[in-house]
């Protein structure tokens, strides 16, 4: 392929038309479902009613309803989604592999071995007050990627090597956190057991603001290097052509890939398959080859607050979110393996 090709396929200025469309038309959906998500309860509310609960009048129950218990939950459930399907789509596209996704690689295992570490210390008499969850979180996912790309390195950040050995770390690392949810008592461990399912039960606020301050600071990142990023889908040396230096756009998008996985596993825990799924339906809806991440975050968002929306309100028992998208996203997984075996090379 040429690099009049290359530059024919991926445009400085203009914005790819579908691209768009389909951006504003899950931005559109996902409107909607906030909207839904927010009238459903032990008693629904009606769009006049919710209207009204948002701006704080009508019956004090319904805005207790709407703004103390629905909407900090509905708001969690967006930022963690749009944080794991960027996260998601970002590291599928950096390394050319449907399965590279933060859960898969060992990142979210990484978070989840700092976060249940931290409330171990607490539960064993340290200063668990002395660091905040999503450091922890920060920390441990910054760790496993640093010991995946060490263990990994072969002077490139492509190949099944980096998936393979992720795999292995988050196995691995999944032995960690067991090992410390026996050092604690049974209700600390209880605590952490459902956290690491990936829930929204309880949470609100709180867990909320870390993760949506760490979007404001990471996504104009990933817009400034959007351009470069598309270009991650070629070979090195056209990208070298067209003046993107790979190895240093490469390096930037996974630390941001990290960090945002690591404060959304920080805030909900490593709620499964969100960051396999997202940029894959995102570059599929999109028709293009390339992950647009802002179309993967609003995927993402989708399907985190569809999920425990169905998880809160259609089912007898209310369920941690997790336990959907890992139904959801476990035979997903299986497709795209056996895609992978059937044609040989990534889909």
């Amino acid at each position: 392929m040429s690099a009049t090709t290359l530059a024919g396929l991926l445009p400085r200025v203009r914005p790819r038309r579908r691209v768009v469309v389909t951006t504003v038309t899950t931005a559109i959906l996902l409107v909607l479902l906030t909207a839904l998500a927010l009238s459903l309860g032990d008693e629904n509310t009606s769009p006049s009613a919710l209207w009204q609960a948002l701006g704080g009048s009508g019956p004090e129950n319904t805005v207790y309803a709407v703004r103390e218990v629905r909407l900090p939950r509905v708001v969690l459930a967006l930022v963690v989604g749009v944080a794991f399907g960027i996260a998601g789509g970002l590291s599928q596209g950096v390394l050319r592999n449907p399965l590279a996704s933060p859960d898969v690689l060992g990142i979210a295992a990484g978070a989840s071995v700092g976060v249940v570490a931290v409330i171990a210390a607490g539960a064993l008499g340290g200063a668990i007050g002395a660091v905040p969850i999503p450091l922890a979180a920060l920390v441990g996912g910054l760790a496993a990627a640093a010991l995946i790309a060490l263990l990994a390195a072969d002077g490139s950040l492509r190949g099944r090597r980096v998936l393979l050995v992720g795999i292995a770390m988050s196995t691995a690392l999944t032995g960690v956190t067991q090992y410390l949810l026996t050092r604690i008592d049974v209700y600390d461990a209880q605590r952490s057991a459902v956290w690491l399912t990936g829930s929204l039960n309880a949470r609100g606020w709180d867990e909320a603001a870390p993760v949506a301050a760490g979007l404001l600071v990471l996504v104009p990142v990933v817009l400034v290097l959007a351009h470069s990023n598309r270009a991650l889908i070629f070979d090195e040396d056209l990208v070298t052509a067209w003046g993107v230096r790979g190895n240093r756009v490469r390096v930037t998008l996974l630390v941001v890939s990290v960090c945002l996985a690591a404060l959304a596993t920080s805030a909900a825990g490593p709620v499964a398959f969100v960051a396999l799924v997202s940029g894959q339906v995102a570059r599929r809806v999109a028709r293009v080859p390339d992950i647009p991440p802002l179309l993967a975050g609003l995927t993402g968002a989708l399907i985190v607050l569809g999920a425990d929306t169905v998880a809160r309100t259609a089912l007898p028992v209310q369920l941690p979110v997790g336990v959907l998208t890992a139904l959801v996203g476990a035979p997903y997984l299986l497709y795209l393996l056996q895609r992978r075996r059937t044609n040989g090379v990534p889909s």
